[in-house]
């Protein structure tokens, strides 16, 4: 029959993971024996942020870890959930957004004699060290992986005026500016000019006419 144990500690409790080193776990208990099993539910504090550019679980956060710990033949299986919260920033409007991740791990960390650490690259496997096993590089890359690249406020979000810079889910309805084409601007700075000129003109004229009522009737 299997041996099995179950180990449930507070954040920072005590003979809990040191602070500096919050997602490793100490195996020697569990020796050698193939089958045995131990259970781990943690809550730990994650020294860094995790995640990508636009969202992540920021540093100093609360991470839940649940998670099985199986002795094998070659190594420790360890499995189970990793969840935390996020913040972070919808990729159109820019507008915060927060949310909870939560990540499947299946690792085996291997035993330093074993056959599948002498047959196989140091990069593609993870080691048991002194009796521990060090699960933050696989959480950093399991979180990477299931958090959006893009993330959005909403699916609708129609992000910010290209103009302005406005959101427009709070612009007014019809929001728009009038866009010259580059190639065109000169030209039509000189119409502009020229329909100025002319609005001169005929205020002067106007205003001629109006001091000179025999002007306007000769004109006419």
């Amino acid at each position: 029959m299997a041996d099995h144990a179950v180990t449930s500690e507070p954040s920072h409790g005590p003979g809990s993971t040191p602070r500096r080193e919050p997602f490793v776990l100490d195996v020697r208990s569990m020796g050698r024996r193939p089958g045995t099993m131990s259970e781990v539910h943690r809550t730990v504090r994650t020294p860094e942020r995790l995640g990508v550019e636009m969202v992540g679980i920021p540093a100093d956060s609360d991470v839940d870890l649940d998670l099985r710990l199986e002795a094998v033949s070659e190594g420790i299986l360890v499995t189970g959930t990793v969840c935390g919260e996020t913040v972070g920033q919808c990729s159109r409007c820019l507008e915060p957004i927060d949310g909870t991740v939560t990540v499947f791990l299946t690792e085996l960390f291997a035993y330093p004699d074993s056959a599948t650490v002498q047959t196989t690259d140091a990069d593609d496997i993870h080691r048991i060290a002194d009796d521990r096993i060090d699960l933050e590089q696989s959480i950093i890359d399991a979180v990477a992986l299931e958090l959006p690249m893009s993330p959005l406020c909403s699916e609708d979000c129609q992000g910010l005026c290209q103009v302005c810079g406005v959101r427009l889910a709070i612009a007014e309805p019809g929001h728009s500016h009038e866009v010259i084409d580059p190639r065109w601007a000169g030209l039509a700075s000189k119409f502009a000019d020229l329909d100025a000129d002319d609005s001169a003109s005929t205020s002067e004229g106007d205003a001629a006419d109006t001091a000179d009522p025999d002007r306007k009737r000769h004109r006419d």
